[in-house]
């Protein structure tokens, strides 16, 4: 209990920014972007990795990492159309789709950069061609430190049970290292990188965590979904655990951009100047400023 009054006062700031409208709006922003987004990078990374490449061992750690995602049925049906993706149309994939694909694919980081510029205080967002080039970039770091967790299952891929052990372990360097990246690349300015690896690590955390809860939970999640939403059942658990995802990034974002504050950096004094947008940063009490 006394720890907990510790952590209350960092705790609070954070707690209350998850209140905010906009914060949720960009959230699911981000959800909605990773239903649209998502399983077009699979089928191209997925593509190249298998008939490119030819490296089935690692295609079969993608499929382990998607059920560790999204557990149960839901990771299974994603599995499911994955491979049959795969399998029909991703030989006869030209380059031209697959750019394609991979264009579609980083409109998640679109949402987000807007939402963590606003974090940071920072007045003025990428245009879209800098985004999109900077969002593409992020595909491919994060694209390959997802591919890093699946190589790391491979000595194990034929025991179901220990390559899924073997990925849950590495899963968390790498998500660590993925929202880092985020941190650190996709705001239009410059972030302190310390303060935000410190909240990579406890996001990253906060990740696993949420993971390790959606596997308890799914039967009775998805029996839920499946009676209220029908055939949108799989859509809408999809978007419910990018949406969680997505507050506990921006929580973080918020937490470093606090503790910046509190240590007199300001991401946007050393970016660009100031336009007419407005900022939901929080003060430590909690406050709009």
């Amino acid at each position: 209990m006394a720890r907990l009054k510790r952590l209350w006062p960092a705790l609070k700031p954070t707690l209350h920014f998850w209140t905010e409208t906009e914060v949720h709006v960009y959230s699911f922003s981000f959800a909605a972007n990773v239903l649209l987004s998502f399983f077009p990078f699979l089928i191209v990374m997925t593509s190249i990795i298998r008939f490119a490449l030819h490296w089935f061992s690692v295609e079969k750690g993608i499929y382990i990492g998607l059920q560790d995602y999204f557990a149960g049925e839901t990771g299974a049906f994603l599995v499911r159309n994955l491979q049959m993706a795969v399998y029909t149309n991703g030989k006869a994939l030209s380059w031209v789709s697959m750019l394609l694909l991979l264009f579609t694919a980083n409109g998640i980081f679109m949402p987000l950069e807007v939402a963590l510029n606003r974090i940071w205080g920072i007045k003025k967002n990428r245009s879209f061609l800098k985004n999109q080039l900077i969002s593409q970039g992020l595909i491919l770091g994060c694209g390959f430190l997802w591919l890093a967790t699946s190589v790391a299952a491979v000595p194990v891929i034929k025991i179901g049970w220990l390559s899924a052990i073997v990925y849950k372990i590495a899963s968390l360097p790498i998500t660590i290292g993925i929202v880092f990246l985020t941190y650190w690349l996709l705001p239009n300015g410059k972030v302190p990188p310390l303060l935000a690896f410190v909240a990579s690590i406890f996001v990253g955390l906060a990740i696993e965590a949420m993971k390790l809860l959606n596997m308890l939970i799914w039967p009775w999640l998805f029996a839920k979904m499946t009676h209220e939403y029908g055939p949108f059942g799989h859509s809408v658990t999809i978007l419910l655990w990018s949406f969680i995802f997505s507050m506990l990034v921006l929580g973080g974002a918020e937490w470093s951009a606090r503790k910046a504050d509190e240590l007199g950096l300001d991401a946007e004094s050393i970016s660009h100047p100031p336009s007419t947008s407005n900022s939901f940063k929080l003060d430590a009490d909690g406050t709009r400023t």
